[in-house]
């Protein structure tokens, strides 16, 4: 009974282990949703570089996901940055060129043994079902930063990857959506 019971210990410590190094990674809280409709995209911060307190978090806005509006944060500073779309979308009657395609946090304090959320929404074009799409974050930490920019290439994962970029999957559009 005690071999067996230091076993169960030694496979969950294990287990840990391995488990703890995708919990440090920033992540979508929905790593899935359908084209066509409003997505709220949740970008979760487990931790800090390296133990250093973040103090800014960099998105980048990749194609087909439009309409992109962040949600403030207390204490920290939102800037967006505007460029054109790879190709001119309709959306409510009205042709979209150009939008929100970078999002920056900044002038916070996020201690690195705390976990906190940067929120945005937008919407995701029909022409994205069927795909993975990336959001490429930095994370900035005073002096420092750990760049969330890495996409695998094909025949990989994300498990690949040591500093991968938070993923969705587009599914196809959901009857009656908006």
């Amino acid at each position: 009974m005690e071999i067996e019971m230091k076993t169960l210990a030694l496979v969950g410590a294990l287990i840990a282990l391995v488990a703890t190094p995708a919990l440090a990674h920033i992540t979508l809280a929905d790593a899935e949703a359908a084209a066509g409709g409003a997505y709220k995209a949740v970008l979760q911060v487990g931790h800090g570089c390296e133990g250093e307190a973040t103090t800014g978090i960099r998105v980048q806005i990749p194609d087909g996901v439009i309409d992109v509006k962040p949600m403030p944060k207390p204490g920290w500073t939102l800037e967006t940055v505007a460029g054109a779309y790879a190709e001119p979308v309709e959306l409510f009657g009205e042709t979209l060129s150009e939008g929100v395609r970078e999002i920056h946090w900044s002038g916070g304090e996020l201690p690195d043994a705390w976990y906190d959320e940067f929120v945005f929404r937008g919407r995701l074009t029909e022409g994205l079902a069927g795909q993975t799409i990336y959001f490429p974050v930095v994370q900035e930490c005073g002096e420092a930063a750990t760049r969330w920019i890495e996409i695998p290439a094909e025949g990989q994962t994300e498990e690949d990857l040591e500093e991968p970029a938070p993923a969705l999957t587009v599914t196809a559009p959901a009857a009656g959506q908006d």
